[in-house]
């Protein structure tokens, strides 16, 4: 079997294995991310696989690669109106809280081991962001359900403190090679890859959405390969030019899951997939970069430094960051124990080894630890912190025994047919371009005794039936809409 054969069979049976593992993590309510680094480090040069695999420059590409589409697909699962519940809080997290994480722990890396000072705080660094992937895997596979506030915050924070985490990385990395670092300097680029970043993100957002609902493509399977071309050209732009290219995803993806945009569930879910395959291609890639016969040689300080961790760098970030935020204390306990760490601390590590520091491998050992003590003892009791902390929210039942649901989350929407005037200014225009409310849809269409399906580039002509689904008190709104000049509405 030759070596391309070879390499598709044996990664395409990791794949399998690690999708069929994965129903493990619902029973057993372990993350994702310690099934597929399991797999990785089996199958890698101690494991029972042998395959032999030391490249960290590999290891890094595919980590920012996988990075890239994994927060690009965050950001299209959030909402702009909940991103904005949890703005101030969530930027306070991510960037103080982060700091705040990173100075505390490499301080404590210093006085435990023989690591120097600049060492000890790119250690701190790279173990300072959390991992929206890890904690919202267990949340589900839990089935843990708390207030929304609560889930929006931690997403918004696990996906947009990498950037922070990033970049202190990388600076700490550049003063241990050149002895140098101004603080000038280090705040004006820390600003500057920011807002670069930010600005980045919102205008190639905008130009996606601009370029799917324009461009007329033959195929609609081309849109997919559309928007995954875009998402690495807001990389690789926004970085070549001094932004954050990390930020500038996740705010891009925000952008284009909130707008108005054709064949949106169909790329939404292609992310989707995306994401997954990235999250375990990463992982495996990650698992076979690690020797577990290393790892021994660190389990003393990397115990001592996952335990300082999570009972008191990230709790005081956590408090520091928001102290006038007005979240309870049981609320601050619980987003500190969720402060899960996963792949971007991995990927981190594989920095120092890129640039050839010399204790890089030691120092991608303990990383690796921390992270595996991080998943397996956080991410298995997040369930039962929840409970402990009466936080666990439970569907109230009333004295007949039934669950009754709230009214808002009922569906409100009517069935309305709207003929289409000679005259009306919608003929001629795209569905997608036709002004109708967000919340309106058209479901089919009645062209001339035929029923033709109803998408977003479909066009609307004279005497067509549209069969729309809004709310009635829409209703009004979307006739004159259609037909202006109409009496009869």
């Amino acid at each position: 079997m030759h070596q391309i054969e070879l390499f598709l069979f044996i990664g395409s049976i990791l794949i399998i294995t690690s999708i069929l593992l994965s129903k493990a993590s619902g029973k057993l309510g372990a993350p994702l991310l310690l099934i597929y680094l399991g797999i990785g480090m089996l199958a890698g040069s101690d494991g029972i696989g042998g395959i032999a695999f030391d490249n960290a420059s590999v290891a890094q590409a595919v980590g920012v690669v996988a990075l890239t589409l994994i927060l690009f697909s965050g950001g299209l699962d959030s909402k702009l109106s909940n991103v904005k519940k949890v703005l101030l809080p969530g930027i306070s997290l991510s960037t103080i809280g982060i700091i705040i994480t990173a100075v505390s722990c490499g301080f404590f890396i210093k006085y435990l081991t023989d690591f120097s000072m600049a060492e000890s705080f790119l250690i701190g660094a790279i173990i300072s962001s959390t991992d929206a992937a890890a904690v919202f895997s267990i949340l589900r596979a839990s089935r843990v359900n708390v207030k929304t506030y609560l889930t929006d915050l931690l997403e918004f924070e696990s996906g947009s403190n990498d950037p922070m985490a990033v970049f202190l990385t990388i600076t700490l990395i550049h003063y241990i090679q050149t002895q140098h670092l101004s603080v000038a300097n280090f705040i004006t680029s820390f600003f500057l890859q920011m807002t670069l970043g930010a600005i980045g993100g919102y205008l190639f957002g905008r130009l996606s959405v601009i370029a799917v609902n324009k461009i007329k493509l033959e195929y609609e399977g081309l849109y997919p390969v559309l928007t995954l071309s875009l998402v690495f050209l807001t990389y690789g732009l926004t970085s070549y030019i001094g932004g954050n290219g990390f930020l500038a995803v996740y705010i891009s993806g925000i952008i284009v899951g909130n707008s108005k945009m054709i064949y949106k569930k169909v790329l939404i879910r292609f992310h989707d997939g995306m994401s997954w395959l990235m999250q375990i291609t990463m992982f495996l890639t990650l698992g076979l970069l690690v020797f577990p016969s290393q790892l021994p040689h660190v389990m003393a300080p990397g115990l001592m430094i996952a335990l300082f961790l999570m009972f008191a760098a990230r709790p005081v970030g956590v408090f520091v960051s928001l102290i006038k935020s007005g979240i309870s204390l049981k609320e601050k306990l619980f987003i500190s124990w969720l402060g899960l760490r996963g792949a971007v601390p991995v990927i981190l590590a594989t920095f120092p080894m890129v640039a050839m520091i010399g204790s890089s491998k030691q120092i991608f050992n303990l990383v690796f630890f921390i992270v595996l003590t991080s998943a397996l003892f956080q991410g298995t009791s997040v369930a039962f912190v929840a409970r402990l902390l009466k936080l666990d929210i439970k569907e109230k039942e009333n004295d007949d025994g039934l669950i009754h649901l709230n009214p808002d989350e009922c569906i409100k929407c009517k069935l309305f047919e709207i003929k289409v005037e000679c005259t009306s200014p919608v003929a001629g225009k795209q569905i997608i371009q036709s002004g109708l409310p967000e919340n309106a849809r058209v479901l089919l269409i009645n062209r001339d005794g035929n029923l033709l399906s109803a998408f977003g580039t479909t066009t609307i002509n004279e005497e067509d039936v549209l069969l729309i689904a809004a709310e009635p008190m829409d209703f009004t709104n979307i006739a004159l809409k259609i037909n202006p000049k109409s009496s009869a509405v």
